[in-house]
This record gives structure tokens, sequence and C-alpha cells, in this order.
């Protein structure tokens, strides 16, 4: 059996979403000192849906693969559902990951509530 997902491959070799958004509404870094990955997650909310996101990540395919399926679940999103994403859903719309790369996930879903938790401060600060 493989090690990873066809999905995984392909969110690794092809990843969705990648870049930076430079008015970005929300951003959201996180890292994992022992692995080494970071991401960075970047929001443009309109009316409360998440109308754009990009992301930055230096790690492992895991945590592109992450990433990339992060953004995508979130794309076009209202927050509310965004907010409530989880490292699970991330690793079982990627058809699985590795029990010992599962912490990838957690990052992307980490990165996603820092950006929406940067977003509500800048939100009522106005």
């Amino acid at each position: 059996m493989a090690l990873y997902s066809e999905k995984v491959m392909d969110h690794f070799l092809h990843p969705r979403n990648v870049g930076v958004i430079e008015d970005a509404d929300g951003i959201g870094e996180v890292g994992n000192a022992k692995c080494g990955d970071i991401m960075k997650i970047y929001l443009k909310i309109d009316n409360d849906i998440i109308t754009d996101v990009k992301f930055e990540t230096f790690g492992c395919g895991s945590a592109i693969a992450s990433s990339s399926m992060a953004t995508e679940l979130i794309k076009g999103k209202p927050l509310s559902e965004a907010m409530e994403l989880t490292n699970k859903a991330v690793a079982e719309a990627l058809d699985g990951l590795p029990a010992h790369k599962m912490h990838c996930s957690v990052l992307a879903e980490e990165a996603i509530q820092k950006a929406l938790e940067d977003y509500q401060s800048k939100q009522e600060k106005k």
C-alpha cells in the first residue's frame, strides 16, 4: 500500500491557492518546531464570506497537501463554516494521512483559526 493517497499526492504536486494576498483581511501563521513546518494563510473576506484564500507553506509534502486542501475547503464559505474546519476534516478530504503526519492537518486548522482571529481583531478595532 502506498504511504500517501492519490489526493495527497495531487495536492502536493499541484497545490491550489499558493501565494500571498497583499491586502489580506486576515493572516495566520503557525509552525511546528519539532518538524520545522511553517504555514501562513491569507484571507480575503467580503460580507462574512471568504472570497479568496492563499497560503505559503515551508514543509513536507503532507504539510503542503494539507494547506492546499484546507484552503479549498474554506474558499467561498461563510466565516461560521470556516471556523468549524477541523484537522480531521482536512485529513478525511485528503483520503487520510499517515498517523505520523497528522500534525500537518493540525497546522492547517491552526493557521486558518489564527487568520480568522486576526480578521476578527481587525474588525473590532474598526
